[in-house]
């Protein structure tokens, strides 16, 4: 197996305890991955991402073939590499069940941009439609739903997200739960306002530069 792989094995399970610790998960339900060049590592099918260890990582090919591993990829490996296929920033692909998140895409068509750190993902979330999990139709609604956009909601399902590794996919993961909260305790106080096109521009251009370290020379004392 190659090194590239091997390096990404802890990381990923540490992503699984993180979402099991945090509730973004539970049981079995959720799936994550991280790509190195033409392989995938993945988490199992069935796999209690509380517990899974390094040892029941699969590895498969782009062409969804397990390359290495005691037990079989999860069931959603087909949602998993139509992402990889379909965007190449894509490095990391973590699948959920978060209760928010979850809420929102079983009554609504999208989450709209009411914060502007959604911009980040891209902004308004597309729910994809429901489809049968583990389908390639599923695959394909849930990779139309991501164009332009890094996170998308699954209709009566749950969500996912990508990003260049894991980390950046963990992130999404966690931004997007905690939008959709504050979508839902906002309608229950009346109706969310969204973010026109003249704020979202701005704040867009903000965040270009945002975090990015500044120079700056000192006054010259008197």
């Amino acid at each position: 197996m190659t090194e590239g792989i091997d390096r990404l094995r802890a990381g990923l399970v540490q992503a699984c305890r993180e979402l099991a610790q945090t509730g973004l998960v539970v049981g079995s339900a959720g799936n994550v991955s991280a790509r190195n060049g033409d392989l995938v590592l993945v988490t199992p099918t069935g796999a209690r991402l509380a517990t899974v260890a390094e040892d029941e990582l699969a590895v498969v090919d782009l062409d969804g073939t397990l390359v290495d591993g005691p037990l079989l990829p999860t069931s959603e490996l087909p949602l998993h590499l139509a992402v990889y296929r379909s965007f190449a920033a894509a490095g990391a692909v973590v699948h959920t069940h978060p209760p928010m998140a979850t809420a929102v895409a079983c009554v609504a068509d999208e989450l709209p941009c009411i914060h502007y750190t959604l911009l980040s993902l891209g902004g308004s979330v597309r729910v994809a439609p429901y489809a049968t999990f583990g389908t390639d139709a599923l695959a394909a609604t849930v990779v139309d739903a991501l164009r332009e956009r890094t996170a998308a909601l699954m209709g009566g399902h749950g969500a996912v997200t990508y990003g260049p590794d894991v980390a950046a996919a963990m992130a999404a993961t966690q931004l997007l739960e905690w939008a959709c909260g504050v979508y839902v305790h906002a309608c229950a106080c009346g109706t969310p306002r969204v973010l026109d096109e003249q704020e979202r521009r701005v704040v867009a251009e903000a965040l270009a530069t945002y975090g990015n370290p500044v120079r700056v020379s000192p006054a010259p004392l008197p």
